[in-house]
């Protein structure tokens, strides 16, 4: 699946330590554009974190897998993102909003126009 938006904000860095040594996550808020925005919080393991260099502000592609755990009869998702394409600068010259509406019908006055 893959996500295109805005970084609308970076959220603090993770770090712990488990089975397989040390881990870091970074989660970021991302928002969609069109007539309804969403945010999506989408997070990114380990090294990947300096090679996608993340910031806020930026327009992104996104490919993310979404994964479901249970932990102690609750259920938990995480949309990892394991692809990120840059796609412009925080100065949002390439984000744009798709029209909401399409061009105005215009019905023509001649006779012999079938509707189909």
């Amino acid at each position: 699946m893959e996500l295109k938006g805005r970084v609308v904000q970076l959220l603090p860095m993770q770090t712990g330590t488990g089975k397989k040594g040390q881990w870091r996550k970074q989660e970021f808020i991302l928002e969609t554009p069109g007539q309804y925005p969403k945010k999506v919080c989408l997070s990114i393991w380990g090294d990947k974190i300096d090679q996608f260099g993340v910031a806020a502000g930026q327009v992104l592609t996104v490919a993310v897998d979404l994964e479901s755990r249970e932990y102690n009869g609750r259920w938990f998702t995480e949309a990892r993102a394991w692809k990120v394409q840059k796609e412009g600068s925080s100065s949002g010259s390439n984000y744009e909003q798709p029209p909401v509406g399409d061009e105005p019908f215009h019905q023509s006055t001649s006779s012999d126009d079938l509707p189909f």
